[in-house]
């Protein structure tokens, strides 16, 4: 029997946001029955001709059947049809893998018209067993049929797994002296350490803007979003995140643009990372299990990337994670986290933070500790903590976390059963 969620994420918004239309873009639901009953498990995007598409995938070395089709179709920067299933991740599945991609492809690029490269693939859940694209592949006609532009909620929960939220966001942003919108979704809740992106991530933009610009854009937000956001330290055979961008608002004025770096994306450029920031953010305020959200500053390091890999290492760490999840400010277990990483760091010269508070100085417990006011700390539902290793360096990242609690093994104990 498959694992019910038993308890809703502690952050889960008490409304969605409220998404508007993006020209050229419709989606489509239904209940397939590929593992789940009586929800949503097959999602169609279909965007209008002349869409360009960019996109970061998974650099796992036993990634998904549908990760290798888009690591494909992404060479051609053109879109027609986005095909998502929930419950099947379709990865490890060999020949049949292959043959359920390529059955799927032939149903959407019949449904829709388009050609073999303007078709986007992506698939979420257990690992192993072979996904029957017979079961959904007949539906693309009458999905691509009733697909409406306002579905947004719907297509969000239907590329949910163990996620006990739909996570949706938007932003506008002028191109020129043109306004164009951005809209985007996501699902993540386990098995999640992005090395690309994340689980899966879709973005939606009516901006004209060419597929080299955008996989810059796509590229470089990755990497200080979804790639600084861990619950578990696995990545996913299956991550993929992609941003469609149909130039519907060349049509109100916007001049195209081509060039990767163009100042004129300034203002675009930004409002597409801080979306994705913000669906990072959901994902890690929705693992599994969670009881409490972490924010982790790393500062003084080496480089960016050093300070990034500190504090992937404190973060993905089962002693510090249980320790959060069970209030105990055991600032020791950072120390260790730190140390392990192999990134440099000064002993005698780390200090350490819980909230405003400092617990370590200069390699040694702070002389103004007081273990009952962090213990009260502890207590709160967002953790923040920073650490600074001493190196006097100008590296700095940001990691999004959550806390690792019973919740967490009952979840994926029982997920196959």
């Amino acid at each position: 029997m498959t694992h019910d969620v038993a308890k809703i994420s502690p952050f889960a918004p008490t409304e969605l946001a409220d998404l508007p239309v993006i020209e050229g873009v419709r989606f489509a639901a239904c209940e397939a029955g590929i593992r789940y009953k009586n929800r949503d498990d097959l999602m169609v995007a279909v965007v209008d001709p002349g869409t360009t598409v960019a996109g970061v995938l998974t650099q796992s070395k036993t990634c998904s059947a549908p990760v290798l089709w888009c690591r494909q179709s992404l060479e051609g920067g053109k879109a027609r049809i986005l095909v998502v299933n929930s419950g099947n991740a379709n990865a490890f599945t060999g020949k049949k893998g292959r043959e359920a991609v390529e059955a799927t492809a032939e149903f959407a690029m019949k449904a829709t018209g388009c050609g073999r490269d303007e078709v986007y693939l992506a698939s979420t859940g257990v690992i192993g067993e072979p996904l029957e694209a017979g079961k959904f592949r007949h539906l693309l006609d009458g999905l691509v049929t009733s697909a409406k532009a306002d579905a947004w909620p719907r297509a969000a929960r239907a590329i949910m797994t163990t996620d006990t939220y739909p996570k949706l966001a938007t932003r506008k942003a002028r191109i020129g002296n043109v306004e164009v919108s951005i809209n985007g979704f996501c699902k993540g809740a386990g098995m999640i350490a992005p090395d690309m992106a994340t689980m899966l991530c879709f973005l939606f933009t009516d901006a004209a803007v060419s597929a080299q610009a955008l996989q810059q854009i796509m590229s470089s937000g990755a990497a200080t979003s979804f790639n600084c956001m861990t619950i578990d330290g696995d990545t996913s055979t299956s991550d993929t995140c992609l941003i469609f961008a149909t130039g519907a608002a060349a049509k109100r004025g916007q001049k195209p643009v081509d060039e990767v770096g163009d100042p004129a994306l300034a203002e675009f450029t930004a409002a597409v990372h801080d979306l994705l920031k913000e669906l990072a953010i959901m994902v890690a305020k929705d693992g599994e299990g969670l009881s409490k959200f972490v924010t982790l500053v790393i500062e003084g390091a080496e480089s960016d990337a050093a300070a990034r890999r500190i504090g992937l290492s404190v973060a993905n760490s089962p002693l510090v994670k249980t320790a959060i999840a069970g209030e105990d400010p055991n600032w020791g277990r950072v120390v260790m986290a730190v140390g392990k990483s192999g990134e440099a760091a000064d002993r005698d010269n780390l200090s350490i933070w819980f909230g405003s508070r400092a617990v370590a100085e200069k390699g040694e417990r702070a002389a103004s500790y007081d273990e009952p006011t962090i213990a009260a700390y502890m207590k709160s539902r967002e953790i923040d903590i920073r650490v600074d290793v001493g190196v006097g360096g100008p590296g700095r990242a940001t990691i999004w976390t959550c806390d690792l609690t019973q919740d967490y093994f009952a979840i994926n104990a029982d997920y196959r059963s």
